[in-house]
């Protein structure tokens, strides 16, 4: 049975979440379609820019992306606390880039309101703003609905263009997004789209390496300042509330050599002893190779360790979630 959102998303275990999103059957988000032979590659670009523009308003930082021909994937980070420090005003101007205004909250902006009970009725609307400014499923609903329209008008169509709800997989420990980040990223390598990570355009490593999200990117005006990827603070910064705990060159050196051995037709081989990385959480080099290559098959609602599982569970108001005992070998 298909669960809420809500019964999948703890921010008391994890602030970190793979999510996907793919076409229903034979509509393409991006591409070469062989089939009608149309091509839609710069559909890329829609998805990038409403990433880009999305991650601007909410309070809601991407780790990682890839944007494939018939889905894509989104790592991100939920950041309550950046939400809780906007003013009132700043809710109402994120808000409003995405839907209309409510009466009562642009009277209480004009200063017409009359009662005490009509400016609580207004802040308790924004509040409810706020909320969902950092909510997960608000961010893929406008990104979802934005591309659906968009692509359907194109297409001179309509009717459904996502193959249901998104899914979302809970990210419990570093070992967890570390593999969880590098699967989304090798998606293009893994696939043949790309000979390595470096020419793998489209996705957060390409944008990270380039400095832009891909050779046709042209920066648009928004409304805000463009809020950047989730940046890697090292080892050294952990107690900084938000940011990727590992170095970016080793995480970028890890990854580089992985595709490598991904792309190769023989079998490769991954020593865990010349990678920090992999040390610094534990990983074999045959567990990383398969987590690079299978993690989103492998695993379904949440990953980390047995005791994380446990407690993700029993938030969740659970007994169990599903390869508990599989993870345990791994996520350790």
């Amino acid at each position: 049975m298909t669960q809420a959102r809500r019964s999948q998303i703890s921010l008391i275990d994890t602030c970190y979440y793979h999510l996907t999103s793919r076409c229903i059957r034979r509509a393409f988000l991006c591409g070469q379609d062989e089939y009608t032979s149309r091509n839609y590659e710069h559909r890329r670009q829609w998805m990038v820019d409403r990433i880009r523009f999305l991650t601007s308003v909410f309070a809601i930082d991407v780790a990682a992306y890839a944007v494939m021909s018939n889905h894509y994937h989104l790592v991100v980070y939920v950041n309550e606390p950046e939400a809780q420090a906007w003013t009132d005003e700043d809710v109402c101007q994120r808000w409003l880039q995405l839907y209309g205004n409510h009466p009562l909250v642009e009277r209480w902006q004009s200063g017409a309101t009359t009662s005490a009970a009509e400016n609580e009725a207004a802040l308790a609307i924004i509040e409810e703003w706020r909320g969902r400014l950092s909510d997960i499923s608000w961010l893929m609903r406008c990104l979802n609905e934005y591309i659906a329209r968009k692509a359907n008008k194109e297409d001179n169509c309509q009717g459904r263009f996502w193959e249901g709800r998104f899914k979302s997989q809970a990210l419990l420990d570093e070992k967890a997004l570390l593999a969880c980040m590098a699967y989304v990223e090798l998606n293009p390598v893994r696939a043949k789209m790309a000979d390595s990570v470096q020419d793998s355009e489209y996705t957060s490593a390409y944008e990270r390496i380039h400095d832009k999200a891909s050779k046709q990117d042209k920066p648009g005006e928004l409304p805000f300042q463009v809020k950047p990827l989730l940046g890697f603070i090292g080892n050294e910064h952990k107690n900084q509330p938000c940011g990727i705990a590992f170095s970016l060159l080793d995480y970028f050196e890890l990854i580089e050599a992985t595709g490598q051995v991904i792309r190769d037709d023989k079998r490769g081989y991954i020593d865990e002893s010349k990678f920090p990385i992999l040390q610094q959480l534990g990983f074999s080099g045959d567990d990383w190779l398969d987590l690079a290559q299978h993690f989103g098959k492998k695993y379904h609602r949440a990953v980390g360790s047995l005791a994380e599982l446990s407690r993700f569970a029993a938030h969740m108001e659970k007994k169990w979630i599903g390869g508990q005992r599989q993870q345990a070998n791994i996520f350790h």
